[in-house]
């Protein structure tokens, strides 16, 4: 018996339960029909034969080809000439033919949308902030009429101020590209919140935006709410946007959880491979919020991360499973680009998932392993649906939206010592 078995032999872990959490599933019923009575109020501002770039690029957002669909549809009713830029920074592996796979990754291909997707990483320079910071915009879109963005209005995962991921980002990061997301994030996170809406305004100031698309997600990641919002409207409107956005997330109903265990992390489940928000541990300093988690587990990476096993490192433990599908070039380009490489670390890994939760259970700081709070979730969007240990049942049942349907049982691991589910 190795050294590992033998600290983590006696370890117990505890007994579980599944617990159904519920969220207010209130959503916008007819998003076509509200975006197009909402672009009504701003057909005067378009033109007969200009040519218009439509910003798009951010992944999981609810309806992204119907909102942008209809945005074209509209543009070319009015006569105009509208075609589609990725606006997703450095995404992509930060090169044209990656960021259009990214879109059409998305959903959002010529044909669906029936418009032309112009991709490229040029850029220009159309300015600096007062600190010498350079702002950039994707050069094909400067080269257009109009340009409109498309995105969704949500909290940052590094970062608060009054407008953290949204319109102003699209603007600022997204069409900036490769290096606009090098030059917003140059001197760190702890100025975002100033250099993001420095940058979109100045931007909006220069350039011919003529609109925005945003929309805020409920609970379920399903369109609350849709608003088309001209550009001296962008900032105030987004700050409120903003407010709904934080009031609308899902949570985990618990305020300290000693061990949270996560199944599997990735890209396609947030930039951050899971959802700080969630999990209540943030990459940086600059945010806060969620519950506060002593050690915390992740087991796994997704297929559709391709590897990319950025947030890890936000882990305490984790397995050699994740660790031997990891690509550690695709993962650290994650911290390059954003300067935080602490969740692009290795955290201590385990042979297997038993061990690891072992590990976490046993440095929780408590005094008696058998009473650990443990929450364990399959990934940080898809919450409604947990398992917690014994221990945290009464206060599942002194909860109005928690519920416990199941009886207590152990964890079912197979011969390697991994979960069979």
């Amino acid at each position: 018996m190795g050294i590992l078995q033998e600290l983590l032999k006696d370890i117990p872990v505890p007994k579980m339960a599944r617990v159904s959490q519920t969220f207010d599933d209130t959503k916008e019923e007819d998003v076509v029909g509200t975006l197009v009575k909402q672009l009504e109020r701003i057909k005067n501002t378009v033109e007969p034969g200009m040519e218009i770039a439509v910003a798009v690029g951010s992944r999981g957002v609810d309806r992204l080809v119907d909102l942008t669909a209809v945005t074209v549809k509209f543009l070319q009713d009015l006569g105009a000439k509208p075609f589609i830029v990725p606006s997703m920074g450095s995404h992509g592996g930060a090169t044209a033919e990656g960021q259009k796979a990214v879109l059409e990754h998305l959903g959002v291909t010529e044909k669906a949308v029936n418009a032309e997707i112009r991709s490229s990483m040029e850029v220009i320079k159309i300015g600096e902030l007062p600190n010498g910071l350079p702002v950039y915009i994707d050069k094909l879109a400067s080269e257009a009429d109009g340009i409109v963005v498309i995105n969704r209005v949500k909290p940052h995962t590094a970062f608060r101020g009054p407008v953290e991921s949204g319109i102003m980002k699209m603007i600022s990061i997204g069409l900036g590209k490769q290096k606009g997301a090098e030059a917003c994030h140059q001197l760190g996170f702890k100025h975002m919140a100033e250099h993001v809406p420095a940058m979109a305004k100045m931007t909006m100031e220069k350039m011919p935006i003529i609109f925005a698309v945003a929309t805020v997600e409920n609970a379920f990641d399903k369109v609350l709410k849709v608003e088309v919002l001209l550009p001296e409207e962008v900032e105030e409107r987004e700050t409120e946007l903003q407010k709904l956005a934080k009031a609308s997330l899902p949570k985990l109903f618990f305020d300290q959880i000693d061990v949270l265990v996560i199944d599997e992390i990735g890209k396609n489940i947030s930039g951050d491979g899971m959802d700080p928000n969630i999990t209540g541990r943030y990459p940086t300093p600059y945010a806060h919020g969620g519950p506060d988690v002593t050690k915390m587990v992740v087991l796994d990476v997704t297929p559709q991360s391709e590897g990319n096993a950025n947030g890890v490192g936000t882990a305490d433990f984790t397995t050699e499973r994740l660790v031997g599908k990891m690509d550690k070039h695709g993962t650290y380009a994650n911290g390059l680009t954003s300067t935080v490489v602490g969740p692009t670390h290795i955290s201590t890994t385990l042979p297997n998932d038993r061990m690891a939760i072992q590990a976490a259970v046993k440095t929780c700081n408590i005094l008696d392993f058998t009473k650990v709070k443990l929450v364990r979730i399959k990934n940080t969007l898809e919450i409604s649906e947990i398992e917690v240990s014994e221990a945290l049942l009464d206060h599942v049942k002194e909860h109005s939206n928690l519920e416990q349907t199941s009886d207590l049982y152990e964890f079912d691991f197979d011969e390697k010592g991994n979960l069979f589910n």
